[in-house]
């Protein structure tokens, strides 16, 4: 018998949305949503076939005329800012009201990774497509931050507060997609490092691209001296330069809505030679 509950909130809502506001004031420095949308419209590329409509999910909206390039279609924008423009609908990545079957592309980039319910998210997005319509997506992975992590940790030694929220890895994001009932699902990595002189100018940048801190609880005090131990902490694991090495893992996601005319797999049985015959070592004469 599965249960009725909603998934639990591990994120808090208002933060995120006071996150993505003052990132939208800042969007202009946000490098990172300017790779994501490079690396998005490449994949895009190998798409031939004609959009009729499209929704963009989140920041990366900003970037639709580098990501759509000259294709002629209508563009809808969802994102949890207050709407600035007319085709803009203000909403949650886990809670879209569009009808099913609305658009031929999906693109949700970078929120995905901060969302309360990411199964629901995606078979979401998945109902909205049109048969046969594509979803693209992103979210920073397993492997993020690592570097600002472990400085953290020694500054805050011998106990450690969570600051960076858990992230998913690649193969569990594959399998998300197949549970969601995409076909075709693809999901590639990418690590993206970052040489950074401090951790200010890190931490900056993450705020300007709104991917910080979203849980939910309480924010522990860490002392009036937190910052200079993290400072040394810092320094401590910098090369001869001065500065220390971030990562970003990039995990890039595509699947297809569900098509009578998509190619399927050969049915179970109905090959006409075996393996078996092919990997048997031949005959010595």
């Amino acid at each position: 018998m599965q249960s009725s509950e909603a998934p639990p909130e591990i994120f808090d809502r208002k933060r995120r949305y006071a996150m993505r506001q003052r990132a939208h004031r800042h969007a202009a420095r946000a490098f990172l949503w300017q790779y994501i949308a490079q690396e998005l419209k490449e994949r895009l590329a190998l798409v031939t076939r004609e959009l009729q409509d499209v929704l963009l999910i989140g920041p990366i909206a900003a970037f639709a005329g580098e990501i759509l390039g000259d294709r002629s279609c209508a563009v809808h924008i969802v994102d949890i800012v207050d709407p600035t423009l007319p085709s803009m609908v203000r909403a949650e990545e886990d809670r879209l009201s569009y009808k099913q079957h609305s658009f031929d592309l999906v693109v949700s980039a970078g929120v995905l990774d901060s969302v309360n319910d990411l199964p629901g998210a995606l078979i979401q997005i998945r109902h909205i497509l049109k048969p046969d319509g594509l979803f693209l997506g992103h979210m920073f992975g397993a492997g993020s931050l690592a570097t600002l992590k472990s400085r953290m940790v020694a500054a805050e030694a011998p106990v450690a507060t969570p600051h960076i929220h858990p992230q998913i890895d690649l193969r569990s994001a594959a399998d998300l997609l197949s549970r969601a009932g995409f076909t075709l699902p693809v999901a590639d990595g990418d690590m993206l490092p970052v040489r950074y002189g401090d951790w200010r100018t890190l931490v900056r940048d993450l705020r300007d691209a709104g991917i910080g801190n979203a849980l939910t609880g309480p924010r522990r005090y860490l002392g009036r001296d937190y910052m200079a131990r993290l400072d040394r902490a810092w320094q401590a694991g910098a090369d001869p330069s001065g500065r220390c090495e971030e990562q970003f893992m990039h995990l890039f996601l595509s699947g297809w809505s569900p098509s009578a005319n998509q190619p399927k797999p050969a049915r179970r049985g109905s090959g006409e030679v075996s393996l078996a015959s092919i990997l048997r070592p031949a005959d010595k004469g």
